[in-house]
């Protein structure tokens, strides 16, 4: 004789299959944002073991046991890279070759842009494609033919030997970005200012321009950044040792002693200072630039 089966109330079921989905989700979101965390951390650590690091004293970095934080923290490493006169004009070249790429990538890369979004030719596809490529195609690759031709030119210890080449590369990446941005302007306000009489030339700058100036920022800092730490060419167009860039300078750094053999504390010290300033750019403009990446990824 068999017994009579159960049934189980359906609010009871239901509650069940709540508590069930609940506790799946929290696993989910736990296995996620721990993942995450995990990342985040696994990416730091480099910059923090760096960073403290440089707050250690000349004795302290090579003492055994190893001392893991800074005590008590020291900035003589600060004093003195910045006692070096190499290390603060290779500061200002980075300056000068990073902004100075950036501006001219941004002038021809917004033109660039603006035509492949608003006008129709043959071949556009192709032509992105061409630019894509040229964004791909690895420096080295191109290095000897120019040395020949900028040593030629009396172009080398020239910013011009930096600036050049920087463009070359940051310019694809400036024409893609803003493509995809002004392709998802709406075309009638230029439209409109070409009835009130503005030319096509005169719809960009003063309709088009204002409107995609997230874009434009978010594609400023992005080229910045690729310029700011740049060193095959800089490497390499450069022998002045008040024409090197900071990436070239940590390289061939031998500290503020040079009968130190191993200037750990100044490295470390150069490293966080030229990282720094991007560090803080984008902490700065973070809004601006998430918003100019997102800007007409969703139409409504």
């Amino acid at each position: 004789m068999t017994a009579p089966a159960t049934t189980v109330p359906p609010q009871a079921l239901r509650s069940t299959l709540a508590s069930r989905h609940a506790r799946a989700k929290f696993f989910e979101s736990f296995g996620f944002y721990t993942f995450v965390a995990t990342f985040v951390l696994f990416c730091l650590l480099p910059f923090v073991w760096t960073f403290l690091t440089s707050l250690k004293g000349p004795t302290m970095i090579f003492e055994v046991p190893i001392h893991y934080l800074p005590t008590p923290p020291d900035l003589i490493n600060y004093a003195d890279i910045f006692a070096l006169d190499r290390f603060r004009w290779a500061l200002l070249n980075s300056t000068i070759v990073a902004s100075s790429a950036t501006a001219i990538s941004l002038v021809i890369g917004s033109l660039c842009a603006y035509a492949i979004a608003r006008l129709n030719f043959p071949f556009k596809n192709l032509l992105l494609a061409v630019v894509l490529g040229i964004a791909m195609f690895p420096g080295i690759a191109i290095i000897g033919p120019l040395f020949r031709e900028f040593n030629s030119w009396g172009l080398t210890n020239n910013y011009l030997a930096l600036i050049l080449p920087n463009v070359t590369f940051t310019l694809p990446i400036c024409i893609w970005v803003l493509t995809a941005f002004f392709s998802d302007l709406p075309s009638e306000l230029e439209e409109s200012a070409r009835v009130d009489g503005c030319t096509r030339l005169q719809a960009f700058y003063k309709i088009t321009v204002p409107l995609a100036a997230p874009g434009v920022f978010t594609a400023a800092i992005l080229l910045f950044i690729q310029a700011w730490n740049e060193f095959l060419f800089a490497r390499t167009f450069m022998s002045d040792p008040h024409r090197l860039t900071a990436t070239v300078a940590i390289a061939q750094f031998e500290g503020a002693d040079v009968a130190a053999q191993y200037p750990w504390g100044q490295i470390t010290a150069a490293s966080i200072v030229i990282t720094l300033p991007l560090v803080v750019l984008v902490l700065l403009f973070q809004r601006r630039i998430i918003s100019g990446l997102t800007a007409g990824a969703v139409k409504g």
